[in-house]
């Protein structure tokens, strides 16, 4: 028998959030500071901020020969005609990259009247979802969002989910500020090492803000596999079950598999666990024994088990006196049959 699983969050799903497995871009090198100090996480206020690979197009009325379709490039800048110098995109506005472009052509021209507009948007990397969830997944973003939205919108996570939630930050966000409490720093001096935090599903769902993070473009959120606790033996069905975040005791899987049959010795119980450091297919491992009777009195300590335990319960043993009259009895009837074997017969007509 399987854990039951979570139940899966019923919020509703706004329009900025758009599923697609298209458009994946490439994550921006610039990550600096914004040109007036904000971080990621105001530009989500302000607006879409630019960023390497948008395009932007230009027209100045009556001015042709100023009209321009313009890439920002890898250092955040776009070439503007007859402008002399490239002038800083990266981390603006629309309107405030128009109300800069509009001042800079008025060295140029006498009153410019510039229509001004964002025409593509490729700077924000796809947001991807994995593991055991209901859809795997990429997200665009285009305004901001959290965790529990982004498992939403990919359905809610599997019923072999362990509950633990690993988002990877590759790159810091675009725009935003080195000391911004989600540009994430890895804990390891290994480059390859990718900046993470793990995060609760249970405290997702209880609606804890510190386990609730900003998903940003470019993140990605695995939700890990729990691992397996075998029963077996004199068991209503024994089988696999899943050992969640919460945990679970010997009692409780005991019970998710229908409980003990009749015959089980309910005095000992053996779980064999594996020992440190082996893998889980080794039979490298160590034997507990636990009274089940005595805990369900409350009278022993539940135990809580560990990833890969095997929980074996035999069957009883038999009284002695059970087992020599069962015996007799046996013999009895086999000599019965033997006596019956060697006595001839006739058929009367």
């Amino acid at each position: 028998m399987k854990f039951r699983s979570f139940i899966v969050f019923n919020i509703l799903v706004f329009s900025g959030i758009i599923a697609h497995a298209q458009d994946a871009a490439n994550t921006p090198e610039n990550a600096g500071n914004t040109q007036d100090g904000s971080s990621s996480a105001a530009s989500f206020t302000r607006g879409y901020t630019l960023g390497p690979g948008d395009q932007v197009a230009g027209r100045v009325l009556g001015e042709a020969e100023y009209d321009f379709v313009a890439t920002v490039d890898e250092n955040g800048m776009i070439e503007v005609p007859f402008v002399k110098k490239p002038v800083v995109a990266q981390c603006k506005t629309e309107r405030e990259l128009r109300s800069e472009l509009t001042d800079v052509l008025k060295t140029y021209l006498r009153d410019p009247q510039l229509s001004f507009r964002i025409s593509e948007k490729h700077s924000r990397p796809t947001v991807s979802v994995a593991g055991e969830i209901m859809k795997q997944m990429e997200i665009t973003l285009t305004r901001k969002a959290t965790l529990i939205e982004i498992l939403s919108v990919a359905g809610g996570i599997k019923e072999e989910a362990s509950g633990e939630i690993q988002v990877f930050r590759p790159k810091p966000p675009l725009c935003m500020a080195e000391n911004d409490p989600d540009n994430w720093k890895s804990n390891s001096s290994d480059p390859t090492d990718l900046p993470s935090r793990t995060y609760s599903h249970a405290n997702v769902q209880l609606g804890k803000e510190d386990s609730n993070p900003t998903i940003y473009p470019g993140d990605r959120i695995f939700v890990k596999k729990a691992p397996p606790v075998y029963v077996t033996g004199q068991v209503v069905a024994g089988q696999g079950v899943y050992l969640k975040e919460n945990g679970l005791s010997l009692t409780d899987a005991i019970g998710m598999v229908g409980g003990p049959r009749p015959e089980a010795n309910k005095n000992n119980i053996a779980i064999y666990r594996l020992k440190s450091g082996s893998n889980p297919a080794s039979r490298d491992r160590e034997l507990i024994s636990a009274n089940f009777k005595l805990i369900r009195e409350g009278k022993q300590k539940d135990i809580l088990l560990q990833p890969y335990d095997i929980v074996v319960a035999d069957k009883a043993k038999k009284p002695i006196g059970l087992t020599i009259a069962e015996f007799a009895l046996s013999a009895g009837k086999a000599a019965i049959t033997a006596g019956a074997n060697a006595i001839p017969y006739r058929v009367i007509y």
